[in-house]
């Protein structure tokens, strides 16, 4: 297991219990992060997003191809997300300088063509799934690290809704919110009372997972969670029959979330929830994210059955969700308020995952 104080950060104040300050550490460039659905992007527009305090546009050619360049005019420095889309170029809104997809100057109106300026940074962008990706780092390590597929989203045999969030917290509590289950208390007017079990946790250089197995003490599921969970077992088969667990990864910087039902560890069966993640740092300090996701619940034997149940589906995620994010944003303003990382942690397989992300982040500058 990595020792948390093994990679050299920010020091941290006198008074701080720890070596380190977790939230000091960013979002590592060289992957690919969302920036915005498919369906934000229409053909000839141009929209702003930012990782991690970089502004970027994203702009649609006619043809449908997409492009990602520096949200900065080189001439004036005044947002390109402004401008016209002409083709494969982008022409910024002010006196007309053009962009072409590479981020080279290629006309200003008034000079010449021997004459024209250095252009902006281009970025890596790609469409995978309804969402539009950037690779904000080193663009060589791009083709060998783009996803091939999210989650179950291409499945016919699942029903898939899109999971987002504006945030206000680092995207490393993001990680760990997700990966630690014991705090399925703070779930309890949803869910009731539910224990969680670790069955199973390892990690490795840039990744980390984590089993559990459930036992619920008091009050009863609820329709949403019936509709995930209990719909896809057999006429005739009881719960107390199966062993159902979860499993959640962080494959660095997304995660996973994965449910079986009746599923024996060393067996391969479809889980009947599939979550993917992705968290895109949004200011230049990373305390807020954008979260973009995609759940997926596998069909029950029923025809049309999920469809009329996705309601109840849609009412119990978002209030799961809505919890987390909350949650989560007292821990930043916790830690805003204290000034470093005074979190106690003692969850064994959370101290693996704190490995991976201060291994595969990058520290920031104080």
């Amino acid at each position: 297991m990595l020792d948390e104080t093994a990679k050299p950060l920010p020091p941290q104040p006198a008074n701080s219990p720890k070596a380190f300050d977790l939230r000091a550490v960013g979002a590592h460039p060289d992957h690919w992060y969302p920036l915005a659905w498919s369906h934000q992007l229409a053909p000839g527009k141009a929209i702003g997003r930012h990782f991690a305090g970089d502004p970027i546009v994203l702009y649609r050619s006619a043809q449908g191809r997409v492009f990602a360049l520096e949200d900065r005019c080189a001439h004036r420095q005044v947002p390109l997300h402004l401008g016209v889309v002409s083709g494969d170029e982008l022409k910024c809104h002010y006196h007309g300088w053009t962009y072409d997809g590479s981020g080279k100057c290629v006309s200003v109106p008034y000079l010449g063509k021997e004459r024209l300026p250095n252009g902006v940074r281009s970025y890596p962008a790609c469409e995978i799934d309804g969402m539009i990706m950037v690779f904000p780092g080193d663009p060589a390590l791009a083709p060998e690290r783009m996803p091939v597929t999210l989650g179950s989203y291409r499945r016919p045999e699942y029903k898939t809704r899109p999971l987002y969030r504006e945030v206000d917290c680092h995207y490393t509590f993001m990680h760990e919110n997700l990966f630690d289950m014991n705090h399925q208390f703070m779930h309890r007017r949803y869910m009731g009372s539910i224990r969680a079990h670790c069955i199973g946790r390892e990690h490795g250089d840039r990744w980390a997972q984590v089993e559990y197995s459930f036992k619920r003490t008091a009050g009863k599921s609820t329709l949403g969670e019936q509709v995930i969970v209990d719909l896809v077992r057999k006429r005739g088969e009881k719960k107390k029959d199966f062993r159902d667990h979860m499993r959640i990864r962080t494959d660095y910087p997304s995660q996973s979330l994965k449910v079986w039902v009746g599923r024996d560890i060393q067996e391969t069966q479809d889980p009947v929830l599939d979550v993917w993640l992705g968290y895109t740092p949004v200011d230049a300090a990373q305390r807020s994210n954008r979260t973009f996701g995609y759940l997926s619940v596998k069909k029950p034997p029923i025809p049309g059955l999920i469809h009329l149940a996705w309601p109840f589906v849609v009412w119990f995620t978002e209030n799961i969700f809505r919890e987390d994010k909350e949650i989560v944003e007292y821990e930043q303003r916790a830690h805003d308020a204290q000034g470093a990382d005074w979190n106690n942690e003692v969850f064994p397989a959370l101290r693996d995952l704190r490995g991976v992300l201060a291994r595969c982040g990058r520290p920031m500058e104080p």
